[in-house]
């Protein structure tokens, strides 16, 4: 990303990072700045990035997601939904622990956090060749409001997860997911429906999130190189300028914690990336790139697939930020077992509303990576390479997502057991397909 201002005194902070493996004591307090950045028209590529521990210049940031852990997404995981799934009554973290009630919803909980991603986990994700683990979390785990039904613990875990990082030398994304009444009104913002983010307090609320998860891990900048302010804020459907105010504020809330971290800025789904990063040293632009949530997207070809997920290439390589895609995946489909939701169907079967039968979901509906067709097995290896050979364009990606419980087009995990990602990244079956 463009780095538009140098921070004095660096170098004594990034050292004390490095040599030390504690934490500073968590601090909350609410965000009382400007949120004004001075304007400079310094590149990121004439700013020494000495302070980041990541050289997001020189190398590619190749990671995965740790979707469904901290925050909950019913296609993710839905066994734990699987009571509710006539009633259709819970349906994201909101409905299910405001059903449950603290009590049931915090032992409940805890043992996913304490089982779902362990230390194996990162340990095997470093072995396959990455260097990144973009993890999401939600406000109410390190801001909580009154009245909310949340219940929280999950610090404690994300504490274990940073060393967990640490040993296996991966750097890692804390990536805000879902902000106070939503910023998209989708399931893995926390609270399905309407969009109620930039109403009444929230948005200060969320710059309080960010300034509480950037104090707590201010002396783990040597593993956590990247915050992300907020996960995919729905910018057709919200403000721009007031998404941009935010953008400053939550940029200097973490600046304010530690020179060492970069801030990560979503796109807002924008494809006027320009807009994004101005006045703020060390910035990241995040880009989500799907194919598969309309009617048109899921009724391309394979072969169409590749070409589009190619075609981004090169507007990557021409953007004069650092840019990660942060999320995309080996989907060519919306088959996946509630992807859309719980309780609905899919685009790519004709069982989603307003939608048209393009071809059957068999085995892409819930199973594994070994019971996919051979042709299937072909088609998504073709279009992680090619998705690879397109991001690798400029700063890297970050695949969505590790782990899933019956998603074979999403599970990174099962992808490279079977032999549909590359290992190493650099192998590929299907070679020049982006030219």
């Amino acid at each position: 990303m463009i780095g538009t201002s140098t921070t004095l005194l660096r170098s004594a902070t990034a050292i004390l990072a490095l040599l030390s493996n504690v934490r500073a004591a968590p601090t909350s307090y609410a965000y009382t700045g400007n949120g004004q950045c001075p304007q400079t028209n310094i590149s990121n590529s004439e700013i020494s990035k000495r302070a980041v521990a990541f050289d997001y210049n020189g190398n590619k940031v190749r990671g995965v997601n740790l979707g469904g852990w901290f925050v909950l997404e019913p296609w993710i995981t839905p066994s734990i939904f699987g009571e509710w799934s006539s009633s259709n009554t819970v349906v994201d973290e909101f409905t299910y622990t405001k059903t449950l009630g603290k009590g049931e919803a915090s032992s409940r909980l805890r043992n996913h956090w304490n089982t779902f991603i362990t230390q194996g986990d990162f340990n095997a994700i470093a072995q396959a060749g990455l260097n990144h683990v973009r993890i999401p979390i939600g406000y109410w785990a390190v801001a909580p409001r009154d009245g909310d039904p949340y219940v929280q613990g999950q610090l404690d875990v994300l504490d274990q997860a940073i060393n967990w990082a640490r040993g296996a030398g991966l750097k890692v994304m804390l990536d805000l997911h879902g902000a106070p009444e939503s910023q998209n009104g989708f399931d893995n913002s926390g609270k399905y429906g309407s969009i109620g983010w930039q109403q009444g307090n929230t948005v200060s609320e969320t710059v309080t999130a960010i300034q509480n998860l950037a104090n707590r891990y201010k002396g783990d900048t040597d593993v956590v190189t990247a915050i992300e302010l907020l996960n995919e804020p729905l910018g057709p459907r919200l403000d721009m300028g007031g998404i941009q105010d935010f953008y400053n504020k939550g940029s200097q809330a973490v600046k304010s914690a530690s020179s060492n971290f970069a801030v990560v800025l979503h796109d807002a789904f924008s494809t006027d990336w320009s807009q994004f990063g101005g006045g703020v040293d060390n910035v990241i632009l995040d880009t989500h790139q799907y194919q598969i949530f309309s009617p048109d997207e899921v009724g391309r070809s394979p072969s169409q697939h590749v070409s589009h997920a190619c075609g981004l290439g090169p507007k990557l390589a021409s953007t004069n930020k650092w840019i990660v895609v942060g999320e995309w995946s080996g989907a060519q489909t919306d088959c996946a077992k509630w992807l859309n939701g719980l309780g609905k169907g899919a685009r790519y079967d004709g069982t989603f509303p307003d939608s048209r039968w393009t071809g059957d979901c068999q085995g892409k509906y819930v199973g594994s990576v070994a019971n996919l067709s051979s042709d299937d097995k072909k088609n998504i290896r073709s279009y992680i390479e090619a998705q690879l050979d397109a991001y690798e364009q400029h700063t890297g990606w970050v695949f969505w997502t590790w782990k899933t419980e019956s998603a074979p087009e999403w599970d990174m995990q099962d992808l490279l057991a079977g032999g549909l990602f590359p290992q190493p990244l650099n192998s590929r079956q299907y070679p020049g397909q982006c030219g």
